[in-house]
C-alpha cells in the first residue's frame, strides 16, 4: 500500500513539473488539434470532458489483426481485453466492472456491465449483456471508451461505454481490398466501399473470417455486412440509416485444470469436445437516426432501431433456439444557450427506451450434437428498459466548465414458463436514480484538471435472474428473488495534457492522460460454480490509478505506455454454503481480494517510421499482467506474465498508379512462444478435486495484412 500511495504522488506530480516548463518558456508552442468525443450525448472536445476518455484512431486499428476488439484496446488504461480462444469471444473489464463476463453458462461470447455501441446504436441488451457477433474493429473508423462511470448518461453502464463509429473518413469515392492471413488458419477479406451522396455519403463493407483455432474445438467463422447512409434532407436537418448483418458461427474449447494445462495447452475440455459445445448466431440490425437544429439555440436529435436475432447453441447437454427481437430508440433535446461571451450553458434532456423478448427452446441433444427430439422447456424471457436523464454544463470564460444531472431507470424482467404453466408470468423491477456531477479546468486549450462524482448501477443479467436449484427454487421462482442491482459510487481526478515543441527540439510532443479512481460498491453479483447461480457481496471498493502517454521524437520514433495499478476488495461478503451442501455455515470473504481482477497491467510500446524510409514503420510492444485469483477464497491464482510483440509495415499508402494505393503490415505476436493463461472462469467448477478454470493464451503467431485502395 505505500509503495502504491508513492507512486500515485509521484505520477500526481506530472502535470505540474511539466506546467513549471511551460512558465520557464521550455515549451513553445501547440500545434496538435483538438480530439472531440460524442460518445457523452453531444459532441465535446476531449480536453473540456470531465470523464477519462481515449479515441482509438483508424490508423491505429489499421495495423492489429482484426477478428477481435482486444489487440485495439491493449494500450487503453484501465480496460484489461483478454481473448478466450483466439476469436472475437473475448473478456472486456473496465475498472473491475465486467469481470463476472467470462466463464459458463451462457456467458461465452458476451459482455456485461460495460455499455457497447456501433454508431452510437445500442448492441448492448436491455438486461446490460452484450455480444460481439456485429463488433468488427476492422469496419471502424475510430473507437471511442469513457472508462468512468456512466449510468448517470446512459443507463446500466456502471463500468464505462465503447462506442465504434464505421462512418468513413473520405472525400471521394474509393474501393478497398484487403487480405489478412495468419497462424492457425486465420484467413481474412474484406471489401468497403463509399461514395459522396450529395451532401452526405453511402458507405458499405463486406467481410468473411475464419480461423481453424490453435486449440481444439476452437475454430470459428463469420461473415458481416454493414451499409451506411448519410445525408442531408434539409439545411438543418441530418439523417442517417445503418444496416448490419452476420452470420456467426463459434466452438467453444472449455476450460482445463492446471495438469491439462501443464500437459497440452492446445487440448480442448473433453466434455465441451464430446457436446460439440458451439454458438450459431444469425442476428441483423436496422437503426435510423436523425438531427435537426431547430435554430441556433435548440437542437432535437432521436434515433429508433430494430435487432432480430435467432440463436442457436449446444450448450451442457442441450440444444438451444433462442428467437428474439430487440428494438427501441431515443429522444433528446439540446438547448445552447449565452449569457454573455464568458458564460455559455448547454441543457440536455432526454428518454431512452429499449425492449427485448422472445422464446427460448430446450431440446435434448440427439447422437450427432444437433437438436434432438425431445422438448425440455420453453420458455420466454423479456425485459424493457426506461431510461430519462438531465443533465446541464455551465461553462465560465472557455476555462471551467461544470456539468451535474441525473437519471432516473426503470428495468423490467418477464419470464414465462410454457411447460409449466401454474408458475404463471412472473416478473421483477429494478428502479434507481443515479446522479453525476463534474468539473474540470483548461489551463491552456490543451492541458486540462477534472474532477467528477457520480452513481452507477448495473442490474442482474438474463441468466443471472436464473434461481438457484438447491432447494428447489428453480421450481418456484423464473427470476431469482434473491438478487439486487448493482450499485456503485465513483470518485475521480484526472488530468490531461498535449506539449508541443519547436521544430529544432528532438522531442516534438508529449500526450498525457492520468486517471485516479475510488468506486464504492454495494451488492456487486458474483457467479459460483461457472455460473450455476449468483451470490452478491454486500459491499466491494476499488482504487487504481490509470496513467497513458505518447512521446514523439524526430526521426520518426515515439513511445506509448499505459499503465494500470488498482487494488480492488470485497469490504464486507459472506458465502451461504448451502449451496455446496453444507447448511448452515457460512464462508467469510471479507477483505479477500475480488476475483478476476488484476492489480497492475501494462503496455509499452516503440515505433521507428523515419521520413528517409518512404512510410515504412517497424514497432515492438510488450503487454503485461499481473497475478489475480479466480475464486473469492482466494485460494486459485492465475501468474502474471509479459508478451512481447512486433510489426513491420506501411504507415503511408504506397501510390502505385495515380489511383491505385497500397497498404500492409505483418506482426508477429508473443514472439517468445511464451506459455501463459489468457483468460479464466472465475469461481469454476471443481471436479475431481481439481478446479477446471484455464484458458491458455495464443502462443506465437503471425499476422500478414495487405490492403489495396482505388481512389
Amino acid at each position: 500500500m505505500k509503495s502504491f500511495l508513492l507512486l500515485v504522488t509521484m505520477v500526481t506530480l506530472i502535470p505540474f513539473i511539466l506546467s513549471a516548463q511551460e512558465e520557464n518558456g521550455d515549451t513553445l508552442h501547440y500545434q496538435l488539434p483538438q480530439i472531440t468525443i460524442s460518445a457523452t450525448r453531444y459532441p465535446e472536445k476531449i480536453m473540456e470532458v470531465p470523464y477519462a476518455v481515449s479515441i482509438i484512431t483508424e490508423k491505429k486499428l489499421e495495423l492489429i489483426r482484426s477478428y477481435s476488439i482486444d489487440q485495439a484496446l491493449n494500450n487503453i488504461p484501465g480496460v484489461l481485453a483478454q481473448s478466450r480462444a483466439g476469436n472475437q469471444d473475448i473478456r472486456i473489464v473496465i475498472r473491475g466492472f465486467g469481470a463476472r463476463g467470462s466463464g459458463d453458462r451462457s456467458n461465452s461470447g458476451t459482455s456485461r456491465g460495460i455499455r457497447i455501441m456501433i454508431d452510437g446504436i445500442p448492441e448492448t441488451e436491455p438486461d446490460g449483456r452484450t455480444s460481439f457477433d456485429l463488433f468488427d474493429p476492422s469496419n471502424a473508423s475510430y473507437i471511442e471508451v469513457i472508462r468512468s462511470n456512466a449510468s448517470a448518461l446512459w443507463g446500466n453502464a456502471g463500468g464505462g461505454i465503447i462506442n465504434l463509429s464505421t462512418v468513413p473518413f473520405f472525400e471521394e469515392p474509393f474501393i478497398n481490398l484487403t487480405g489478412q492471413y495468419g497462424s492457425f488458419g486465420y484467413k481474412r477479406y474484406s471489401t468497403n466501399l463509399g461514395t459522396r451522396l450529395g451532401g452526405g455519403k453511402i458507405y458499405l463493407n463486406f467481410s468473411n473470417d475464419t480461423f481453424d483455432g490453435w486449440r481444439k474445438h476452437s475454430g470459428s467463422s463469420r461473415s458481416l455486412v454493414n451499409l451506411g447512409i448519410l445525408s442531408n434532407t434539409g439545411i438543418n436537418t441530418r439523417l442517417g440509416v445503418f444496416i448490419i448483418g452476420a452470420i456467426n458461427v463459434f466452438h467453444i474449447p472449455g476450460p482445463l485444470t492446471q495438469s491439462q494445462y501443464n500437459s497440452d495447452p492446445s487440448q480442448s475440455n473433453t466434455v465441451y469436445a464430446a457436446r460439440n459445445e458451439r454458438r450459431f448466431n444469425r442476428l441483423g440490425r436496422i437503426g435510423v437516426t436523425l438531427s435537426h437544429s431547430i435554430n441556433n439555440k435548440n437542437d432535437l436529435s432521436g434515433m429508433v432501431y430494430l435487432n432480430p436475432k435467432y440463436l442457436q447453441r449446444s450448450e451442457r447437454g442441450t440444444f438451444r433456439d433462442f428467437t428474439r427481437y430487440h428494438f427501441g430508440g431515443n429522444l433528446i433535446y439540446k438547448n445552447s444557450s449565452s449569457f454573455s461571451s464568458d458564460l455559455k450553458n448547454i441543457f440536455t434532456a432526454g428518454i431512452d427506451e429499449a425492449y427485448q423478448d422472445g422464446s427460448i427452446l430446450f431440446y435434448s441433444l440427439s447422437a450427432a450434437n444437433g437438436r434432438g427430439n425431445i422438448l425440455k422447456n420453453n420458455k420466454r424471457e423479456g425485459a424493457n428498459n426506461f431510461g430519462a436523464f438531465v443533465q446541464n454544463e455551465i461553462n465560465f470564460n472557455e476555462k471551467i466548465s461544470v456539468i451535474f444531472g441525473g437519471r432516473y431507470d426503470d428495468i423490467t424482467y418477464y419470464s414465462e414458463d410454457f411447460l409449466t404453466p401454474q408458475l404463471g408470468l412472473q416478473q421483477k423491477s429494478f428502479t434507481r436514480f443515479t446522479p453525476k456531477a463534474g468539473i474540470s479546468y483548461r489551463f491552456t486549450p490543451v492541458h486540462s484538471i477534472y474532477a467528477n462524482l457520480g452513481g452507477g448501477v448495473e442490474v442482474p443479467a438474463g441468466n443471472e435472474t436464473d434461481p438457484a436449484g438447491t432447494y428447489g427454487q428453480d421450481t418456484v421462482y423464473l427470476l431469482n428473488p434473491l438478487l439486487e442491482p448493482i450499485l456503485s459510487t465513483t470518485f475521480e481526478l484526472g488530468t490531461k495534457q498535449i506539449i508541443s515543441f519547436s521544430q529544432n527540439n528532438i522531442l516534438r510532443f508529449i500526450n498525457y492522460e492520468l486517471a485516479l479512481y475510488y468506486v464504492a460498491i454495494k451488492n456487486d453479483i458474483i457467479p459460483y460454480r461457472g455460473g450455476r447461480f449468483y451470490f452478491t457481496a454486500g459491499k466491494s471498493h476499488r482504487v487504481g490509478l490509470e496513467l497513458s502517454t505518447t512521446f514523439q521524437l524526430q526521426h520518426g520514433i515515439s513511445f506509448d505506455a499505459a499503465l494500470t495499478l488498482s487494488q480492488n476488495k470485497y469490504d464486507e461478503y459472506k458465502v451461504d454454503s448451502a449451496h455446496y451442501g453444507v447448511p448452515g455455515k457460512f464462508a467469510d470473504y471479507s477483505n479477500n481480494k475480488a476475483a478476476g481482477v488484476p492489480d497492475m497491467f501494462y503496455n509499452l510500446g516503440i515505433t521507428f517510421a523515419p521520413d528517409l524510409f518512404s512510410g515504412i514503420f517497424l514497432s515492438f510492444s510488450a503487454n503485461g499482467i499481473g497475478s489475480y485469483f479466480v475464486d473469492d477464497a482466494n485460494k486459485i491464482e492465475v501468474p502474471s506474465f509479459n508478451i512481447f510483440n512486433a510489426a513491420l509495415g506501411f504507415n503511408k499508402a504506397i501510390k502505385l498508379s495515380d489511383h491505385l494505393n497500397m497498404r500492409g503490415f505483418i506482426s508477429v505476436n508473443n514472439i517468445a512462444d511464451k506459455k501463459y493463461i489468457g483468460s479464466a472462469f472465475i469461481n469454476p467448477d471443481i471436479v475431481g478435486g481439481s478446479p477446471v478454470y484455464i484458458e491458455p493464451g495464443l502462443p506465437r503467431n503471425v499476422t500478414l495484412s495487405l490492403s489495396f485502395e482505388i481512389n
